[in-house]
């Protein structure tokens, strides 16, 4: 990128954010903090109104605008398939938000962008598979937990547990959204359990703004999932367990094995070894006997022997 553009992507990087540090604008342009304060000051030279000083960061004077910004065709694309993604993986309303902001976006484009799009749209398509998990299409989720988190107000939700198939009201605390596996998960503190917990989307059946304020301060959603990173220290006390799975039926796996701790896999010539950070030696054995006469445990030694008790257990039930 030459340092007009740059200056130019500094501009728009400024008016997305109420106050922007030195070294975020470094981070994402690959650039030093000399070359950012020599960038900062051709603006302050070109009259846009910054506040700010090296060192706490910089924004833009209240009411000052870009004018329509002009979208690259790479960008464009871009939006056109965000779009898509935006209405197969996110509740009715966010969609519907969403298709509304693209029109608008469009509307800023020259013609031969929006002709680009038009032609474009029909070679663009998302599907989900057969059983994915989605939001409940009746039910406007997104937003009442974003609301939450900004407004620092309690959530109640009436949530489906699966391992007890029971229903329960619970006032919730957010700290963030993520998507995974096929699945949105709403990662909250709850008062009920006094500790934080995982919602799928799909198991919420009811939820409602309050007017309750939060009871205390959370750690980010970042810092919670860092928590189930194989090198934080949290997770160095877990046992680490290795099984191997016939090539052919390793894909039986692929939408189960993250709820189990999985971590990594490996191709090798006679199977795929895959690890995992367990929890629960014998809830991994009692998944690991699903797929277990194609399969062997590398490691430990104490899942191999949850692995036996379960097998006797079962064979002497099936000699009554």
């Amino acid at each position: 990128m030459n340092r007009i553009d740059r200056i130019s992507a500094i501009l728009i990087h400024l008016q997305s954010r109420k106050v922007v540090k030195a070294q975020d604008i470094a981070d994402r342009f690959e650039i030093s903090l000399r070359t950012v304060y020599r960038d900062i000051r051709t603006l302050e030279q070109a009259g846009i109104p910054l506040i700010g000083e090296a060192g706490m960061g910089y924004s833009l004077v209240d009411g000052y605008r870009l004018p329509p910004v002009m979208f690259s065709p790479e960008e464009a694309l871009a939006f056109l398939t965000a779009e898509k993604l935006v209405a197969q993986l996110t509740d009715g309303p966010n969609a519907v938000n969403y298709s509304s902001a693209m029109y608008k976006i469009k509307a800023v484009l020259d013609e031969d962008k929006r002709e680009l799009l038009q032609n474009i749209g029909d070679h663009i398509e998302v599907f989900r598979r057969p059983g994915e998990a989605g939001i409940q299409p009746d039910l406007n989720l997104m937003q009442p937990v974003l609301k939450s988190i900004d407004q620092r107000k309690v959530l109640q939700i009436k949530y489906h547990a699966r391992y007890n198939q029971q229903k329960t009201q619970r006032f919730v605390e957010p700290l963030g959204v993520f998507y995974s596996e096929n699945s949105w998960h709403l990662i909250a503190f709850c008062r009920m359990r006094n500790d934080y917990r995982d919602f799928r989307f799909d198991r919420i059946y009811s939820m409602e703004l309050t007017q309750i304020d939060f009871s205390k301060e959370h750690q980010t959603l970042k810092e919670y999932l860092a928590r189930y990173d194989v090198e934080s220290p949290e997770n160095q006390s877990l046992p680490l367990v290795i099984i191997r799975v016939n090539k052919d039926k390793a894909y039986w796996l692929e939408n189960q094995k993250y709820h189990q701790g999985f971590i990594s896999e490996t191709d090798e010539n006679d199977g795929i070894a895959m690890s995992f950070l367990c929890s629960s030696l014998h809830g991994f054995a009692r998944w690991f006997m699903m797929f277990g006469d194609h399969a062997e445990v590398i490691q430990p030694e104490a899942l191999k022997d949850e692995v036996r008790k379960l097998i006797k257990v079962v064979s002497e039930r099936m000699e009554k």
